[in-house]
C-alpha cells in the first residue's frame, strides 16, 4: 500500500440521544444521508452486523470495508484499498468518539474531522 501511516482520535460533543446516534452509525441508509457524497454498495442490510463487506467510493478511491465489531455503543471497521487500517466508533448519551489508523494517500485527520462535523450537524436537524 502506497501513502503514509496516520493515526486520529477526535471525541466531539452532540446534542443528541444515544439512540440517535446509533442509528446514524449503524444504519446504512442513515450514514450515507451525513456522509454524502462518498457511495456505498448497493444492497446494505438495515443495520450493520458483524462479517459484513461493502464497499465506499469518494470519486476513484475505493474502499472496503469489513464489519469487525457491531455492538450497541461501538463499531468497529477494517478497512483495505484506499485506506489500510480500521475504523472505531464510540458512543454514549451526548458524546461520539472515533479513531482511525492507517496507511493511505488520503489526509485521514482532516476527512475524520469533516465526518464528524457533519455527524453533528446531521444529529442536529433530527432534534
Amino acid at each position: 500500500m502506497l501513502g503514509t501511516f496516520q493515526q486520529s482520535s477526535l471525541r466531539i460533543e452532540v446534542n443528541a440521544k444515544e439512540a440517535d446516534i446509533r442509528d446514524s452509525l449503524m444504519r446504512p441508509s442513515q450514514l450515507q444521508q451525513w456522509l454524502w457524497p462518498q457511495q456505498f454498495s448497493p444492497g446494505l442490510p438495515e443495520q450493520f452486523q458483524a462479517g459484513l463487506i461493502f464497499t465506499s467510493s469518494l470519486g476513484v478511491v475505493t474502499i472496503q470495508h469489513y464489519v469487525d465489531v457491531a455492538q450497541p455503543n461501538c463499531l468497529r471497521l477494517l478497512l483495505s484499498r484506499g485506506i489500510d487500517g480500521f475504523h472505531e466508533w464510540y458512543w454514549g448519551e451526548g458524546w461520539v468518539q472515533s479513531r482511525l489508523e492507517g496507511i493511505s494517500l488520503l489526509p485521514l485527520n482532516l476527512g475524520q474531522t469533516i465526518n464528524l462535523m457533519r455527524l453533528k450537524d446531521f444529529l442536529a436537524s433530527k432534534q
